[in-house]
C-alpha cells in the first residue's frame, strides 16, 4: 500500500488540476485504458455498495474483481448486510481505520455519510462515489448517464407500454436517493413534453419502495386499490417495476395496468416472458463498479481528470462533467432489456 503521504500528495495534485480545468461489459474489458496507468500496483481501494447481498451489488462486485485481476491491486468491495445508511458509515469508518488509499462508495443516503467521507478525505483517502451526485465530500461522482435523460428513457418505455396516454405515479428506492428523484423527475419532464394526454396522479406523485421488492410489491398493491384509475408506476429502484410487475399480476391487472424501470435480466426473465413489463432499463453495475476503481487509480496517479476521461470500460470511454459542474462525470451506459434480447447478457 503506498504512505498516506503518496495518497494526499495525490490529492493534492489532483484538486489543483481539477481546480485548473475547473455490452461488452466489465468481464470483456481488457487491461487498458484506465488499468494501463495503475500505478505500480500497491494501492488498496475499496468499493461501498448500499448492501452486501442486493444481486445488483453482487453484480457490481464481478466488476471490482476484473480490475483487480487486470491490475494486481488490492481492489475489493465490502457492503453493509443491509441498506442502511448507519451501516455503511460503519463500513466506511472500519476501511478508514484500515488505512485504505481509495473509497468509492454507492451512497444509501449521502447526507447521513457525509461525516464519514470527510473524515476519509481529512485521513488523505481518496473519496470517489456513483449515484451519488449531490454528495459534498467525494472528489468526483461517476454517473452511467446524464440522469435526466436516463429517466427520460424509462419514461419513453412505460408511454409506450400505456399507449402514451393515462394516470401514472412514480416510485423511488429512497426519497433520499438522489439519483432515483433524478430519474424520475427526468421522467415526469419528459411526459410533460412528450406525452400529453399521460398525467402524473397528484395526489401522491412520488411513493417509496426502501429499496426492497417485498415493499414495492405492497406499495404498488396499496397505490392500486386506493386509486383505481391508475394505469402506469414508473419506478427507479431495481426492485420497483419488479415489485409493481408482482402486484399487477396478483390484481388481474396485466394490459390494464403497466410498469417501467430498472431491473436485471436475469432475475426478471419470467416477468418479461410473461409481458408484465414490456421492457426493463440499466446499466451493467459490474462496469460501474469497474469504473470506480479505475477513476480512484487514476487520482492516486496524480492525473488529471479532464472532460472525456476515459475509464476503459464500455459506456465510460468518454466521460464528460454534468453541466455546471466540475465533480460529477456521465456516461453513456444504459440498455433496454426485453423479452426478445434478455438471455443475451449473462447476468
Amino acid at each position: 500500500m503506498k504512505s498516506r503521504i503518496v495518497a494526499a500528495s495525490a490529492i493534492v495534485l489532483t484538486s489543483a488540476l481539477a481546480l485548473a480545468a475547473c455490452s461488452g461489459g466489465a468481464g470483456d474489458t481488457a487491461a487498458s485504458g484506465a488499468a494501463s496507468g495503475s500505478g505500480d500496483g500497491d494501492y488498496t481501494i475499496a468499493i461501498v455498495p448500499k448492501d452486501a447481498t442486493n444481486p445488483w451489488f453482487v453484480r457490481m462486485e464481478a466488476g471490482v474483481q476484473k480490475y483487480a485481476a487486470d491490475t494486481g491491486m488490492n481492489v475489493f468491495q465490502k457492503g453493509p448486510s443491509e441498506t442502511d445508511a448507519t451501516m455503511q458509515a460503519q463500513v466506511i469508518q472500519d476501511l478508514i481505520a484500515q488505512g485504505v488509499d481509495a473509497i468509492g462508495v454507492v451512497p444509501v443516503d449521502p447526507g447521513a455519510i457525509e461525516p464519514a467521507l470527510k473524515e476519509a478525505r481529512d485521513a488523505g483517502i481518496v473519496v470517489v462515489t456513483h449515484e451519488g451526485a449531490s454528495q459534498e465530500n467525494t472528489m468526483y461522482d461517476i454517473e452511467a448517464f446524464n440522469n435526466a435523460k436516463y429517466g427520460a428513457f424509462i419514461m419513453d418505455n412505460l408511454a409506450q407500454a400505456m399507449g402514451e396516454e393515462g394516470i401514472y405515479t412514480t416510485m423511488v428506492g429512497h426519497v433520499t436517493n438522489a439519483s432515483h428523484n433524478e430519474w424520475a423527475d427526468g421522467a415526469v419532464a419528459r411526459q410533460k413534453e412528450a406525452y400529453p394526454n399521460m398525467t402524473l396522479l397528484e395526489a401522491e406523485p412520488r411513493v417509496e419502495s426502501q429499496d426492497n421488492g417485498e415493499t414495492a410489491y405492497q406499495v404498488a398493491k396499496e397505490v392500486l386499490k386506493k386509486y383505481p384509475e391508475v394505469k402506469g408506476i414508473l419506478g427507479t429502484s431495481s426492485f420497483d417495476a419488479p415489485g409493481v410487475a408482482r402486484a399487477i399480476d396478483e390484481l388481474g391487472l396485466k394490459d390494464k395496468v403497466f410498469t417501467a424501470g430498472t431491473g436485471m435480466p436475469a432475475a426478471n426473465k419470467e416477468i418479461l416472458d410473461k409481458g408484465l413489463v414490456a421492457a426493463l432499463t440499466l446499466w451493467d453495475p459490474a462496469d460501474a463498479g469497474y469504473a470506480m476503481a479505475a477513476l480512484a487509480t487514476k487520482i492516486l496517479n496524480g492525473e488529471e481528470i479532464t472532460d472525456g476521461v476515459n475509464l476503459g470500460v464500455k459506456g465510460y470511454e468518454e466521460m464528460h462533467f454534468s453541466e455546471g459542474s466540475d465533480k460529477v462525470l456521465e456516461g453513456n451506459g444504459w440498455i433496454q432489456i426485453t423479452k426478445d434480447n434478455v438471455d443475451s447478457f449473462g447476468f
